[in-house]
């Protein structure tokens, strides 16, 4: 089975939902025969790259909300991160355009390390204060993650290098029906949307793979075929 998720560097839910997620396929039986494979989603794909603005300015801004009343919500997604066990800073984060991050965990993808860059790069950005908005702080983790430096540096270098990938997940995602994240996709059968209960991920797991179509097989008989005893051997 393979699961897609979609999500943004910049979204807390997204931050949370992937413990959700991880603990809800932790009580899947069939947990070793899911692919996970993380796809793009850009929250502000329209702001300037290093424009980047504290987070209760931006939402403050973006809400119409008194700076207190910003604060009061950052507190309320910190609640529910503590209660995951995970860490959050609900002061002195940045927020800005996540297209690099996008870019270079699609290098990750292609180097099997991109589980670990997305993991460590939440981390920073909502439990250490390290502004990932940074290339050297993106650097830094991505050789953490098990990346060459030399290779994260020349993709970072170049604004080409993985940017269709981005694109095209993005595409998909739109075409999906996907308008916030994080979005999983099971199968391309199923769509769960949120940072939902680890409950409810374990719960769409089984259903899923209880749904999955067996392989039907056409076998008329006396095809020529290999196995573990060898391959047929032609009748003269």
């Amino acid at each position: 089975m393979r699961v897609e998720i979609w999500s943004d560097i910049a979204c807390p839910w997204c931050y949370i939902g992937k413990k959700r997620f991880e603990d809800g396929l932790a009580a899947f039986t069939h947990r070793d025969e899911v692919e996970i494979v993380h796809r793009s989603f850009e929250l502000d794909p329209n702001r300037a790259k290093g424009d980047t603005a504290p987070v209760i300015d931006m939402l403050a801004k973006k809400y119409g909300r008194t700076l207190d009343e910003a604060r009061a919500m950052e507190e309320h997604v910190a609640s529910n991160a503590h209660a995951e066990g995970l860490g959050y800073c609900t002061e002195g984060r940045d927020h800005g355009n996540t297209f690099d991050i996008h870019r270079l965990l699609h290098l990750a993808k292609a180097r099997g390390r991109q589980d670990e860059l997305l993991s460590l790069a939440y981390r920073a950005n909502f439990a250490e204060e390290r502004s990932v908005f940074d290339s050297e702080v993106l650097i830094t983790l991505a050789v953490e993650a098990g990346l060459d430096e030399t290779e994260a540096r020349a993709t970072l270098a170049d604004e080409n290098a993985y940017a269709e990938d981005v694109r095209a997940d993005e595409r998909e995602a739109a075409e999906l029906g996907a308008t916030g994240v994080p979005f999983f996709v099971l199968d391309r059968k199923y769509g769960v949307s949120g940072g939902q209960p680890a409950e409810v991920f374990t719960q769409a797991l089984q259903q899923a793979w209880g749904e999955r179509s067996p392989l039907k097989v056409i076998d008329q008989g006396g095809a020529d075929a290999c196995g573990p005893d060898g391959c047929a051997v032609p009748q003269a």
